[in-house]
């Protein structure tokens, strides 16, 4: 079944070939013309859904691979990146870059005016007088997962083991040793930062002290070493849809390295590798087989047993079937990722001429030879004619 979303470009207002500084811009006009203060109190929840569209398609048409999935196979190849129900805040990886899109508009402000939490978009701040503690986001990780070909045609479950860092179960990702805790940075009073004079400037540098972060663990926990964090194997089950190819990348939410200091965990990315079939051959959402077809059933035509993704049919062939001629089954191919529906299989016949003939197939074919007269084989007939007509 299609998706009901609309097209992303539709939703930028681009075209398909739009670059990468066309999806900035569009980006910026949009957002701010649903911004809160920008519309009358009654406009403000249709804003926020529409804020919510664009920064959606936004996340998806900036980031390269999940641009050149969804051009591929539209809002089924992302429907992974995204939390179960929908795209949420916590999906949205590029606030970072986008603050040179909207130069002097204060982006927490923005964000938070469509009830987006800014911490999730790379740190959070807590503490009075302006102190903070960094939680910064996790790494995204990326691992490989070589599949069957049945696997891609149908879909299954895949349990992958996955070195990360997770949250330490000792100080629950503080990393203060249980019973005591973080204390503020007296070098930066809490804020992270220092300011120095330089002639007519106030230079500001990250606190040397605190490494930016506000505060000082002086007594670390011993089972993460004041990180926060340990690195163990997790046994994480991957969901694949069906039709996916080599290539396709899965994102699960949240199953990358937890951040220090508490902080959330990035997405794990699982690039796929389909391994060949030894029948079949894929070309999109179609297959392709060749099935070798006796001589004496292509010539008086009859059945030929085929090889499907289900299993063994009978396909009808007529008489005076060729060699290299192509046969379509409907709908037996794979199921398009893209429309839900599914492709065909096209089936080659390959004619086998007869090979260790004995003395009696021998001569019943010199019978059958002289008995047609070559009335049986047009093919040859017509080009003897055009290499007559050629060497006159």
């Amino acid at each position: 079944m299609a998706s009901s979303k609309r097209d992303y470009y539709e939703v930028l207002g681009l075209q398909r070939s739009a670059s990468a500084d066309d999806i900035k811009k569009s980006y910026r006009n949009l957002a701010l013309t649903y911004h809160p203060d920008r519309v009358v109190a009654d406009k403000k929840k249709e804003a926020e859904e529409k804020f919510k569209e664009v920064s959606e398609a936004y996340e998806v048409l900036i980031d390269t691979k999940k641009r050149a999935n969804y051009d591929q196979y539209g809002h089924a190849a992302v429907e992974g990146a995204f939390s179960q129900g929908g795209f949420q805040w916590q999906d949205f990886h590029h606030f970072e870059d986008v603050k040179d899109i909207f130069g002097e508009f204060d982006l927490g402000d923005l964000f938070r005016g469509f009830g987006a939490d800014p911490d999730m978009f790379g740190s959070s701040s807590s503490g009075r007088g302006g102190g903070r503690v960094s939680s910064r986001r996790g790494y995204d990780l990326e691992v490989h997962l070589t599949i069957s070909f049945d696997d891609a045609a149908f879909g299954g479950e895949k349990t992958i083991s996955v070195p990360r860092y997770e949250k330490c179960p000792e100080c629950g990702g503080t990393g203060a040793k249980p019973g005591s805790k973080a204390e503020r940075c007296s070098a930066c009073g809490g804020r992270g930062q220092v300011s120095s004079a330089s002639g007519f400037f106030n230079v500001i540098r990250t606190c040397d002290r605190c490494g930016g972060e506000g505060v000082v663990v002086k007594t670390p926990c011993p089972n993460c070493n004041g990180r926060g964090r340990v690195k163990i194997k997790r046994n994480i089950t991957v969901k694949i849809p069906a039709g996916v190819d080599s290539g396709s990348r899965l994102r699960l939410h949240g199953e990358g390295e937890a951040g220090e200091r508490g902080g959330i965990h990035g997405d794990l990315y699982v690039v796929l590798e389909v391994k060949p079939h030894e029948i079949f051959e894929r070309h999109g959402a179609d297959l392709y087989c060749e099935v070798p077809t006796e001589f004496v059933v292509a010539a008086l035509g009859g059945e030929v047993e085929v090889p499907t993704l289900e299993g063994r049919i009978k396909m009808k062939i007529p008489a005076g079937t060729q060699s290299g001629k192509i046969f379509r089954l409907r709908n037996k191919g794979i199921v398009d990722i893209h429309s839900r529906g599914r492709g065909d299989q096209l089936v080659k016949v390959q004619v086998e001429i007869p090979t260790d003939l004995n003395n009696d197939q021998k001569k019943a074919l010199k019978e059958f030879g002289r008995a047609s007269g070559g009335d049986s084989s047009p093919l040859h007939r017509s080009f003897v004619e055009k290499m007559s007509r050629l060497f006159r």
